[in-house]
């Protein structure tokens, strides 16, 4: 018998996340390392008239691409991939890694060539996502690699991830639905002004988020989530941040990351490690050196950094921005084939001032 609690997660990405319907065409990307929580899945999308679609894949594909592709096949794009984005009603994709650093030391040109690839993809996924025509979740399932890399035991970091996605409520789906409700005051408050302003020993930003969209994350994209965000305007990032958490992208960790912003754009980009990656990433294309998301972590059960970055932007007390390609529905125009999330706590001596007014201090909003 399954765990239980792997039970009543498939249940609430089915139910709740992706709201699977009769007749949906759902893609199940995994790996083999994500069996389990595949077969849960699979066996509640039919109880719920859904047609699932493996897309089952080894977790050292990716590794033996970026090491003996040619730039003809890094540069190939997924015709499956690419067929089910356009016209699938829904994608469920788990995160199951076996080794979360197997692709270090890949050149990172030939990340860059693979990440082109996956552009068109990903478009079409934040297109079709923002017209409500594509029911998209990410998500994941606890593997050794990730207790490993969070520091923890596999039994504990398992009860960690399940208390984070709340999956043993009485109720998850309506536990979910009332956080819905709960960030919402914070994003309504933040709907119709301009200029954003974060100080602290980690960042002196400016921005402005002028006619843009708060978005409340409350497990329709994203599970275990808890943000709100939202895109700033392109021209508009002004300033410093060091990151305080390593940002991790595609298997590279860059630790010590600091970056300068000029009238939107990436001007200096700093790290004690891997530095020369991160440039490389910004420069994959143009949208890749601006700033597609900026975003407030909500989640307060996710304590502490893990390592992997769907739980650890939802750190309660944080805030991230991805450089690169922006979600529609926020009113982001900036495309770009990286979206890369980077971290930094806010928690000390830091502070959010929206249109000169004190918002949020030390982790905490003021409303």
């Amino acid at each position: 018998m399954a765990d239980l609690r792997v039970q009543n997660f498939a249940k609430l990405l089915v139910e709740h996340s992706v709201d699977i319907q009769p007749g949906d065409r759902v893609l199940l990307e995994t790996t083999i390392l994500g069996e389990e929580l595949y077969l849960e899945l699979y066996k509640q999308i039919l109880e719920h008239g859904g047609h699932p679609y493996s897309y089952i894949q080894h977790p050292a594909q990716r590794e033996i691409l970026l090491t003996m592709g040619s730039e003809e096949q890094l540069r190939h794009i997924d015709q499956l991939q690419s067929l089910a984005y356009e016209n699938f009603e829904s994608r469920i994709r788990v995160w199951s890694e076996s080794n979360t650093n197997a692709t270090g030391n890949v050149k990172a040109e030939n990340q860059s060539a693979l990440l082109e690839a996956e552009s068109p993809i990903m478009k079409t996924q934040f297109k079709r996502g923002a017209d409500e025509d594509f029911k998209w979740l990410t998500t994941m399932t606890p593997t050794q690699a990730y207790a490993q890399q969070a520091g923890m035991g596999f039994e504990e970091y398992k009860d960690f991830f399940y208390r984070a996605a709340h999956a043993m409520e009485d109720d998850p789906v309506e536990y979910w639905k009332q956080i819905k409700v709960n960030q919402a005051k914070y994003a309504e408050a933040l709907t119709g002004h301009d200029k954003v302003e974060l100080r602290g020993p980690n960042v002196e930003l400016s921005l402005s988020l002028k006619g843009r969209t708060w978005i409340s994350s409350y497990g329709k994209h994203n599970m275990p989530d808890g943000e709100i965000h939202t895109g700033p305007v392109e021209d508009s990032v002004n300033g410093w941040v060091r990151y305080t958490y390593p940002a991790q992208y595609r298997g590279t960790v860059v630790e010590g990351a600091e970056i300068k912003f000029k009238d939107g754009k990436v001007v200096e980009a700093n790290a004690r490690t891997n530095q020369d990656f991160m440039r490389q990433v910004i420069k994959t294309d143009e949208g890749a050196s601006y700033v597609g998301e900026f975003a407030i972590g909500l989640n307060d059960d996710i304590d502490r950094f893990t390592g992997f970055i769907l739980l650890d932007e939802k750190i309660g007390g944080s805030f991230h921005m991805a450089v690169g390609a922006g979600y529609p529905q926020s009113g982001s125009k900036n495309s770009s084939a990286v979206h890369w999330d980077m971290i930094c706590d806010l928690r000390t001596d830091s502070e959010i001032l929206v249109d000169g007014e004190v918002f949020y201090k030390d982790g905490k909003f003021l409303i």
